[in-house]
């Protein structure tokens, strides 16, 4: 498939980021030593499970925690019920994650992406995720608590990649996510560069700073700090009264050509747009076409921004949930819709919620 040689590629892209920042210095290249058989192996395995009629994503996406230590204006993960909610559900405990972690690895997925909450505030699942050596576990952090602890951490598990959560510069950080923010996630960028460990950033962007954010000057900037990958994710409302922070279709338009023109000048860097890179891929990567989210309840939910489940991880298995109907029709769903610029899922909201019936 298409789909799956363009998400390898993608993979490949990943790893020689990598080795740029670990070749470096010993645990790097141990870790590089033992991570590269396994990503290919991980690919052999999917290949294997297609060729069964399994399609099995090579990422997922689970949010630890359910709860955070900042409370960012317009944050999906409150308005989805799945950080800082009442709603009485527990948050799943170290055995009942290590049994999932168990699942995607045999199942040949490479890649479970870390989010919250604030993924800092399970520290036990962070430990289990650094036992699984052939996984790599990118860590979405507001980096409010990459203390000294952390960062050593960190250090000795190199396959759990920290993505910091950032705005812009100090002052349309801070804005967003509270006074001080910015200096405490600087801090955090020179101790991982010092030690020569892989980091990430995380842009939330909106009409307010789009231009700052894709300036040349910027991602330089971030490359400067140590910065090996830049996320750019595009504004959903999921917050209502939001809305004007969206982009409309000429800026995503926009976004997507100034990314392709910065990969080309930093080519030592990562740089990806979600939902925008999904276009060249054939449209939303959601519901096990390319991942699926599950939250910290153990929810199987198609997308973070389309939080609506029908099946629980404590008691289906990955393999249930990527054969579903429900996540079959959610994808045709979204091939019927096409890609339009934004989250499909979201977009198409009603329909989703009609399945839920």
């Amino acid at each position: 498939m298409n789909l799956n040689i363009m998400m390898d590629q993608g993979m490949t892209q990943i790893m020689k980021t990598a080795g740029r920042f670990y070749m470096s210095n010993a645990k790097g290249r141990a870790f590089l030593k033992c991570i590269l058989p396994e990503m290919a192996k991980s690919t052999a395995i999917r290949k294997q499970q297609e060729k069964k009629g399994l399609h099995v994503p090579p990422f997922l996406i689970a949010s630890i925690a359910s709860q955070c230590n900042l409370r960012c204006a317009g944050c999906y993960a409150r308005a989805g019920g799945g950080c800082g909610s009442t709603i009485g559900k527990a948050d799943l405990d170290t055995l009942q994650w290590g049994k999932i972690f168990d699942q995607a690895s045999e199942l040949g997925t490479a890649f479970i992406l870390l989010a919250g909450g604030e993924p800092f505030l399970r520290r036990d699942i962070l430990e289990l995720a650094g036992e699984y050596p052939n996984l790599i576990f990118p860590v979405f952090t507001n980096g409010t608590m990459l203390n000294d602890d952390a960062v050593e951490f960190l250090d000795q598990h190199r396959n759990l990649i920290p993505i910091l959560s950032i705005e812009g510069n100090a002052e349309e950080t801070d804005s967003r996510r509270g006074s001080g923010t910015y200096d405490q996630i600087e801090s955090a960028m020179a101790a991982l560069k010092k030690r020569h460990i892989l980091f990430g950033v995380s842009i939330t962007v909106t009409k307010e700073n789009l231009k700052l954010v894709t300036e040349y000057k910027f991602l330089s900037s971030l490359e400067n700090k140590g910065c090996g990958v830049a996320l750019y994710v595009e504004y959903v409302p999921a917050e209502a009264g939001t809305e004007h922070l969206v982009l409309d279709i000429g800026e995503i338009k926009l976004l997507q050509k100034i990314c392709c023109e910065r990969k080309k000048s930093f080519r030592r860097m990562v740089i990806l747009s979600f939902p925008g890179d999904e276009e060249e891929m054939g449209g939303c990567l959601a519901s096990g076409r390319g991942f699926f989210h599950i939250n910290p309840y153990g929810d199987a939910e198609p997308c973070p921004f389309s939080p609506h489940a029908k099946q629980n991880l404590t008691s289906d298995s990955i393999e249930d949930v990527l054969r579903s109907q429900y996540f079959a029709d959610l994808r045709e769903i979204a091939a019927i819709a096409g890609n339009h610029g934004g989250c499909t899922l979201f977009d198409q909201k009603e329909q989703v919620e009609r399945l839920m019936a």
